[in-house]
Protein backbone atom coordinates (compact mmCIF):
# COMPACT_ATOMS: atom_id res chain seq x y z
CA UNK A 1 0.00 0.00 0.00
CA UNK A 2 1.21 3.52 -0.76
CA UNK A 3 -0.07 7.01 -1.23
CA UNK A 4 0.93 10.11 -3.11
CA UNK A 5 0.19 13.64 -1.96
CA UNK A 6 -0.91 15.45 -5.10
CA UNK A 7 -0.44 19.20 -5.58
CA UNK A 8 -3.32 21.49 -4.61
CA UNK A 9 -3.73 25.16 -5.38
CA UNK A 10 -5.82 26.00 -2.31
CA UNK A 11 -4.17 28.60 -0.04
CA UNK A 12 -4.49 26.55 3.14
CA UNK A 13 -2.72 23.56 1.58
CA UNK A 14 0.08 25.79 0.32
CA UNK A 15 0.41 27.18 3.83
CA UNK A 16 0.43 23.65 5.29
CA UNK A 17 3.21 22.66 2.90
CA UNK A 18 5.30 25.66 3.95
CA UNK A 19 4.90 24.70 7.60
CA UNK A 20 5.72 21.06 6.90
CA UNK A 21 8.83 21.99 4.92
CA UNK A 22 10.01 24.07 7.86
CA UNK A 23 9.67 21.00 10.10
CA UNK A 24 11.71 18.95 7.62
CA UNK A 25 14.42 21.63 7.63
CA UNK A 26 14.49 21.84 11.42
CA UNK A 27 14.84 18.08 11.88
CA UNK A 28 17.57 18.01 9.23
CA UNK A 29 19.66 20.23 11.53
CA UNK A 30 19.69 17.64 14.34
CA UNK A 31 23.19 16.36 15.19
CA UNK A 32 22.48 12.85 13.89
CA UNK A 33 19.67 13.46 11.40
CA UNK A 34 18.94 10.64 8.94
CA UNK A 35 17.10 10.44 5.65
CA UNK A 36 14.97 7.29 5.85
CA UNK A 37 13.21 6.94 2.51
CA UNK A 38 10.54 9.67 2.37
CA UNK A 39 11.11 10.62 6.03
CA UNK A 40 13.62 12.80 7.86
CA UNK A 41 14.42 11.46 11.34
CA UNK A 42 15.88 14.07 13.65
CA UNK A 43 18.06 12.17 16.10
CA UNK A 44 20.03 13.85 18.88
CA UNK A 45 22.47 11.55 20.71
CA UNK A 46 22.56 13.98 23.65
CA UNK A 47 18.98 13.31 24.74
CA UNK A 48 16.31 10.62 24.49
CA UNK A 49 13.51 13.20 24.71
CA UNK A 50 10.67 12.24 22.33
CA UNK A 51 10.03 15.94 21.80
CA UNK A 52 13.42 16.21 20.12
CA UNK A 53 13.89 12.74 18.58
CA UNK A 54 11.13 12.28 16.02
CA UNK A 55 10.54 11.97 12.29
CA UNK A 56 8.44 13.75 9.71
CA UNK A 57 7.53 13.04 6.07
CA UNK A 58 8.55 15.15 3.11
CA UNK A 59 5.37 16.65 1.67
CA UNK A 60 4.35 15.14 -1.64
CA UNK A 61 6.39 11.97 -1.11
CA UNK A 62 5.24 8.49 -2.10
CA UNK A 63 5.14 6.47 1.14
CA UNK A 64 4.72 2.70 1.44
CA UNK A 65 4.26 0.26 4.30
CA UNK A 66 7.86 -0.79 3.71
CA UNK A 67 9.00 2.78 4.31
CA UNK A 68 7.24 2.77 7.68
CA UNK A 69 8.92 -0.54 8.57
CA UNK A 70 12.30 0.94 7.66
CA UNK A 71 11.59 3.99 9.80
CA UNK A 72 10.83 1.82 12.83
CA UNK A 73 14.14 0.04 12.25
CA UNK A 74 16.04 3.33 12.09
CA UNK A 75 14.62 4.39 15.45
CA UNK A 76 15.49 1.00 16.91
CA UNK A 77 19.08 1.34 15.75
CA UNK A 78 19.26 4.87 17.19
CA UNK A 79 17.95 3.68 20.56
CA UNK A 80 14.85 5.86 20.36
CA UNK A 81 11.13 5.20 20.42
CA UNK A 82 9.56 5.58 16.94
CA UNK A 83 7.63 8.82 16.79
CA UNK A 84 6.36 11.27 14.15
CA UNK A 85 5.00 14.80 14.00
CA UNK A 86 3.55 16.25 10.80
CA UNK A 87 0.96 18.53 9.23
CA UNK A 88 -2.03 16.29 8.48
CA UNK A 89 -2.93 17.59 5.02
CA UNK A 90 0.59 17.08 3.64
CA UNK A 91 0.46 13.30 4.16
CA UNK A 92 -3.25 12.34 4.18
CA UNK A 93 -2.74 8.57 3.91
CA UNK A 94 0.12 8.27 6.39
CA UNK A 95 -1.97 7.91 9.54
CA UNK A 96 -3.57 4.70 8.20
CA UNK A 97 -0.18 3.21 7.33
CA UNK A 98 1.15 4.02 10.79
CA UNK A 99 -1.88 2.59 12.58
CA UNK A 100 -1.52 -0.65 10.62
CA UNK A 101 2.01 -1.03 12.00
CA UNK A 102 1.14 -0.43 15.64
CA UNK A 103 1.44 3.34 16.01
CA UNK A 104 -1.07 5.19 18.14
CA UNK A 105 -2.21 8.81 18.07
CA UNK A 106 -0.74 10.94 20.86
CA UNK A 107 -2.35 14.25 19.92
CA UNK A 108 -3.94 16.13 17.06
CA UNK A 109 -4.44 19.84 17.37
CA UNK A 110 -4.25 23.21 15.67
CA UNK A 111 -1.14 25.10 14.81
CA UNK A 112 -1.33 28.89 14.81
CA UNK A 113 0.42 31.35 12.51
CA UNK A 114 1.41 35.00 12.64
CA UNK A 115 2.56 37.39 9.92
CA UNK A 116 4.32 40.76 10.34
CA UNK A 117 1.17 42.79 9.71
CA UNK A 118 -0.82 40.83 12.30
CA UNK A 119 1.65 40.97 15.19
CA UNK A 120 0.80 43.08 18.24
CA UNK A 121 3.68 43.59 20.65
CA UNK A 122 2.56 44.33 24.23
CA UNK A 123 4.68 46.19 26.76
CA UNK A 124 7.03 44.10 28.88
CA UNK A 125 5.37 43.60 32.29
CA UNK A 126 6.77 45.81 35.03
CA UNK A 127 9.71 44.35 36.87
CA UNK A 128 10.87 42.09 34.03
CA UNK A 129 13.58 42.36 31.39
CA UNK A 130 13.52 40.44 28.09
CA UNK A 131 16.99 39.66 26.78
CA UNK A 132 19.29 37.10 25.23
CA UNK A 133 20.35 34.49 27.80
CA UNK A 134 23.85 34.53 29.22
CA UNK A 135 23.30 31.15 30.92
CA UNK A 136 21.64 28.59 28.67
CA UNK A 137 21.53 25.94 31.39
CA UNK A 138 19.50 28.32 33.57
CA UNK A 139 17.22 28.94 30.59
CA UNK A 140 16.70 25.21 30.11
CA UNK A 141 16.05 24.71 33.83
CA UNK A 142 13.37 27.42 33.83
CA UNK A 143 11.62 25.78 30.88
CA UNK A 144 11.79 22.31 32.41
CA UNK A 145 10.41 23.58 35.73
CA UNK A 146 7.62 25.47 33.96
CA UNK A 147 6.53 22.30 32.17
CA UNK A 148 6.31 20.39 35.45
CA UNK A 149 9.56 18.42 35.30
CA UNK A 150 12.60 18.33 37.56
CA UNK A 151 14.98 21.24 36.82
CA UNK A 152 17.81 19.52 38.72
CA UNK A 153 17.97 16.96 35.88
CA UNK A 154 19.01 19.63 33.37
CA UNK A 155 22.51 19.09 32.00
CA UNK A 156 25.16 21.11 30.22
CA UNK A 157 24.09 19.37 27.00
CA UNK A 158 20.57 20.78 27.43
CA UNK A 159 22.08 24.25 27.63
CA UNK A 160 24.32 23.58 24.64
CA UNK A 161 21.28 22.49 22.63
CA UNK A 162 19.57 25.83 23.27
CA UNK A 163 22.74 27.73 22.49
CA UNK A 164 22.84 25.98 19.09
CA UNK A 165 19.39 27.38 18.33
CA UNK A 166 20.91 30.84 18.62
CA UNK A 167 24.17 30.12 16.81
CA UNK A 168 22.28 28.41 13.96
CA UNK A 169 20.29 31.58 13.28
CA UNK A 170 17.31 31.19 15.57
CA UNK A 171 16.10 33.31 18.48
CA UNK A 172 16.53 32.59 22.20
CA UNK A 173 15.06 34.87 24.83
CA UNK A 174 14.67 34.88 28.61
CA UNK A 175 12.60 37.02 30.93
CA UNK A 176 14.45 37.92 34.11
CA UNK A 177 13.35 39.52 37.37
CA UNK A 178 16.03 40.56 39.82
CA UNK A 179 18.56 38.37 38.04
CA UNK A 180 16.31 35.28 38.22
CA UNK A 181 15.11 33.58 35.03
CA UNK A 182 11.32 33.82 35.23
CA UNK A 183 10.51 32.53 31.75
CA UNK A 184 11.97 31.71 28.37
CA UNK A 185 11.28 30.76 24.78
CA UNK A 186 12.92 30.25 21.43
CA UNK A 187 12.40 30.07 17.68
CA UNK A 188 14.36 27.95 15.23
CA UNK A 189 16.21 29.44 12.28
CA UNK A 190 13.75 30.32 9.50
CA UNK A 191 13.47 28.09 6.44
CA UNK A 192 12.18 29.97 3.39
CA UNK A 193 10.98 32.62 5.85
CA UNK A 194 9.10 30.16 8.10
CA UNK A 195 10.05 29.53 11.73
CA UNK A 196 8.54 27.62 14.66
CA UNK A 197 8.24 29.47 17.98
CA UNK A 198 8.50 26.95 20.82
CA UNK A 199 9.33 26.37 24.46
CA UNK A 200 7.35 29.37 25.71
CA UNK A 201 7.53 28.85 29.46
CA UNK A 202 6.88 30.93 32.59
CA UNK A 203 7.69 29.62 36.04
CA UNK A 204 4.74 29.39 38.45
CA UNK A 205 5.64 32.35 40.73
CA UNK A 206 5.69 34.70 37.72
CA UNK A 207 2.50 33.69 35.92
CA UNK A 208 -0.67 35.68 35.25
CA UNK A 209 1.25 38.90 34.60
CA UNK A 210 1.25 38.85 30.78
CA UNK A 211 4.76 37.46 30.53
CA UNK A 212 3.99 34.57 28.13
CA UNK A 213 2.42 36.92 25.61
CA UNK A 214 5.24 39.43 25.92
CA UNK A 215 7.88 36.71 25.43
CA UNK A 216 6.11 35.25 22.41
CA UNK A 217 5.61 38.65 20.79
CA UNK A 218 9.24 39.66 21.37
CA UNK A 219 10.56 36.42 19.88
CA UNK A 220 8.22 36.76 16.90
CA UNK A 221 9.23 40.38 16.36
CA UNK A 222 12.90 39.38 16.29
CA UNK A 223 12.12 36.76 13.67
CA UNK A 224 10.37 39.33 11.51
CA UNK A 225 13.25 41.77 11.93
CA UNK A 226 15.51 39.12 10.41
CA UNK A 227 14.81 36.48 7.78
CA UNK A 228 11.34 35.44 8.94
CA UNK A 229 8.00 36.35 7.41
CA UNK A 230 5.80 33.60 8.87
CA UNK A 231 5.90 32.34 12.47
CA UNK A 232 3.99 29.34 13.75
CA UNK A 233 3.46 27.61 17.07
CA UNK A 234 1.22 25.18 18.91
CA UNK A 235 -0.73 25.93 22.07
CA UNK A 236 -0.76 23.54 25.02
CA UNK A 237 -4.45 24.25 25.67
CA UNK A 238 -7.29 26.75 25.11
CA UNK A 239 -5.87 29.21 27.66
CA UNK A 240 -2.50 29.31 25.93
CA UNK A 241 -4.23 29.64 22.57
CA UNK A 242 -6.02 32.79 23.72
CA UNK A 243 -2.70 34.28 24.87
CA UNK A 244 -1.24 33.80 21.40
CA UNK A 245 -4.34 35.01 19.58
CA UNK A 246 -4.23 38.28 21.53
CA UNK A 247 -0.84 39.09 20.00
CA UNK A 248 -1.85 38.23 16.43
CA UNK A 249 -1.64 34.47 16.00
CA UNK A 250 -4.56 32.58 14.46
CA UNK A 251 -5.38 28.88 13.95
CA UNK A 252 -4.41 27.75 10.45
CA UNK A 253 -4.04 23.96 10.21
CA UNK A 254 -3.78 20.62 11.97
CA UNK A 255 -0.76 18.67 13.18
CA UNK A 256 -0.68 15.01 14.18
CA UNK A 257 1.60 13.31 16.72
CA UNK A 258 1.98 9.52 16.55
CA UNK A 259 4.28 7.07 18.34
CA UNK A 260 5.02 3.35 18.42
CA UNK A 261 4.81 1.38 21.71
CA UNK A 262 7.95 -0.63 20.95
CA UNK A 263 10.74 -0.20 23.45
CA UNK A 264 13.77 1.02 21.55
CA UNK A 265 16.99 -0.98 21.72
CA UNK A 266 19.37 1.33 23.52
CA UNK A 267 22.70 1.76 21.77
Amino acid sequence: MSFLVTPCLELIVSLDVRIQLSVVANLSRRPAAEQVGPFVAGFDPGTDSPGINYATPRPGALITAGDVTALIGAFREAGRRPRLEYVVSTAPGLEKLLLEQGFTVEEEHDYLICTPGALTTPSTPAGFELREPDDYVAMAAAQVESFGDDPSAVTAEDGARLRRVHTNGGVTLVATAGGVVAGAGQAVAPHDGVSEVAGIAVREPFRRRGLAGALTAAITARLFAGAGDLAWLEASGPGAGRVYERIGYRPAGRRLYMSHPEQARMS
